[in-house]
């Protein structure tokens, strides 16, 4: 016998939830953070970090939360990235989602799970697991979206401790592009917009030559000119 299709009333009403893609460098791979799911839906399937806005809060104040409550990290890097809306995206219902992407240094990383997540991990961006929902097109878009990105901006500092040398900033932009890039036109580019500055500091830790310290001008994120 066939299922007879669910009759709408004029009362039902999309439901809204956040989710969060964090990005950071780690063992020099970009790696991004997923959560294992505790319940249903896809219980025990890899996901990206989020869950329901309430009725209270704003979009942001939502994806912050979660990322906080499902992941155990605060004051990061956050965009609006997209909206997926696709009908049949969630198996519970009508539910729309609000991406966003955030950026955190590998320093200061405190990955916990926590509420309805069975654990939390990263994972590099060249080895993920099958992931619920339509997670997978969502980290895609959110890849691309970093990708171009850096290329018009400083979005690289929110992946970098304060100060760093030219060589750390140059190692950012290979991992995400995942290609090699020129050292002496990388540094000319990157001098040139004149959104660097010089500290007091030289590294001379590891096996390098003795390195100047940058930092941004700005801990605002800046584009090119």
């Amino acid at each position: 016998m066939a299922k007879a299709k669910t009759q709408l009333t004029d009362y039902d009403q999309p439901s809204v939830t956040v989710d969060v893609l964090v990005f950071t460098i780690l063992e020099d791979q970009l790696k991004v953070a997923l959560i294992k799911r505790g319940v249903a839906p896809y219980q025990g399937r890899w996901a990206i970090p989020g869950g329901f806005v309430q009725m209270e809060e704003s979009l942001e104040d939502a994806a912050r939360r979660e990322i906080q409550e499902e992941a155990g990290l605060n004051n990061v890097f956050l965009e609006q990235l997209y909206t997926f809306g696709d009908p049949k995206r969630d198996p519970r219902g009508r539910i729309i989602t609000v991406a966003y992407y955030a950026l955190v240094p590998g320093e200061k990383l405190t990955l916990a799970a926590s509420t309805d997540a069975a654990e939390a991990r990263w994972f590099s961006i060249n080895e993920l697991p099958k992931l619920a929902f339509d997670h997978a097109k969502i980290l895609a878009e959110a890849l691309r979206r970093l990708r171009s990105k850096i290329e018009y901006s400083t979005v690289a500092s929110a992946l970098l401790p304060e100060q760093f040398r030219l060589s750390d900033l140059q190692k950012v932009y290979e991992i995400i592009l995942g290609e090699d890039v020129d050292k002496r036109n990388f540094r000319k580019r990157m001098l040139s917009f004149d959104l660097l500055e010089t500290t007091s500091h030289i590294d001379s830790s590891g096996p390098h030559r003795p390195a100047q310290l940058y930092r941004f001008k700005q801990k605002e994120i800046q584009f090119f000119k």
